[in-house]
């Protein structure tokens, strides 16, 4: 639990797809929660592509209930986020770079995803791996 609700120390690249991964999944059930809740579904019915008003209008509906999931998973994501940071040797400020439409995305997975962090102690913590 140490993973998602501190901001402190730093994690390998392993525990950061395995949050990730977790994230991910718990995003797909708390929506399908929220849907039932609010009683909406999250995927578009096949003949809103035809009929762009009915389009909005269901994507109004799901607007809610994706900003309620979106505030709930939102301090554990940028928890592990930050601590992947810190392995990298940087400020989980740099978390904001996933604002960079397509290019902070792509940042921020071969960083945090992709590149090994820093050997030994960092002033973020010990090395994880060590």
């Amino acid at each position: 639990m140490n993973l998602f609700l501190s901001f402190d120390g730093r994690i390998p690249r392993s525990k950061f797809w395995i949050g990730l991964l977790v994230l991910v999944v718990l995003n797909w059930v708390l929506m399908a929660i929220a849907g039932a809740v609010f009683g909406t579904s999250m995927m578009m019915s096949p003949d809103a592509a035809a009929n762009p008003e009915q389009a909005m209008q269901q994507m109004s509906a799901i607007f809610i209930p994706m900003m309620i999931v979106l505030l709930i998973l939102l301090y554990p994501s940028l928890a592990v986020y930050t601590k992947r940071w810190h392995d990298r040797g940087k400020s989980g400020w740099w978390s904001l770079i996933m604002f960079i439409p397509i290019a902070g995305f792509i940042w921020m997975i071969v960083e945090l995803g992709i590149l090994r962090g820093t050997d030994g102690d960092n002033k973020y913590g010990p090395d994880p791996l060590a």
